[in-house]
């Protein structure tokens, strides 16, 4: 296998980890209320209709990529997902638990759909077009949402740099993306100005949202203090 193919596949592969221990939360979530022998159910039954639902929309993304200028929109869409995934505290609290089967599986496949547009998009744009890649993510993805939550998470608190890296590849599939789109092939014909530009979203998603993680850290100690 190329280098491409590989480096793709890797970079497809963190975001599924960083972006579906989300995912796998709500599924949590939504089943709380439910029987222990319901819950697991709901987390078979729930997470196989978001991954139907999945797959479906990153197949269409794929397509859209193609038109004109959407690469420049998912691009910069990618940019404001790599930054909101530092900064954000994730909140849950808004999904309800389903006071039955049918309602918490319901609540999974809705949640994770409006949820899941995030990662759709990164693994489009990791992809570069390529169904294989997208096959494959997502097969991998569906193990990671319905038995990984609990090792995602502990891995998440214990070793926080990993936000920072999914966030670093989603920045760099972002710059990827607008790289890739075709009324600006001549900006970036120059090596230098390509990988440059590449590196500069990067390195300004990671400070300005460390940046910003930081000045939260602040605002929260002033108001204990106060």
């Amino acid at each position: 296998m190329e280098f491409g193919f590989l480096s793709a596949l890797l970079s497809i592969i963190v975001i599924d980890l960083v972006l579906a221990g989300d995912n796998a939360i709500l599924i949590g979530l939504a089943a709380r209320n439910l029987p222990k022998e319901q819950q697991k159910k709901v987390i078979l039954w729930g997470s196989l209709g978001a991954i139907v639902i999945r797959i479906a929309a990153t197949l269409a993304v794929v397509w859209l990529l193609e038109i004109p200028g959407l690469h420049l929109i998912g691009g910069l869409l990618l940019v404001m997902i790599a930054y909101k995934l530092l900064v954000d505290d994730n909140d849950h609290s808004d999904v309800k638990a389903g006071e039955s089967f049918w309602a918490a599986i319901r609540t999974v496949i809705i949640a994770d759909a409006l949820m899941g547009l995030d990662n759709v998009l990164a693994v489009a744009g990791a992809s570069h077009g390529n169904m294989l890649l997208v096959v494959i993510g997502l097969l991998i993805s569906v193990p990671i949402v319905m038995w990984g939550s609990t090792m995602i998470i502990k891995w998440i608190e214990r070793f926080p740099i990993i936000i920072t890296l999914g966030s670093a590849i989603l920045a760099w599939t972002a710059s990827k993306m607008i790289v890739k789109e075709a009324f600006l092939a001549d900006i970036f014909t120059n090596e230098i100005v390509k990988y440059g530009f590449e590196i500069l979203v990067i390195a300004g998603v990671i400070l300005s949202g460390m940046y910003r993680v930081k000045k939260k850290a602040e605002v929260k100690l002033e108001r204990r203090a106060g």
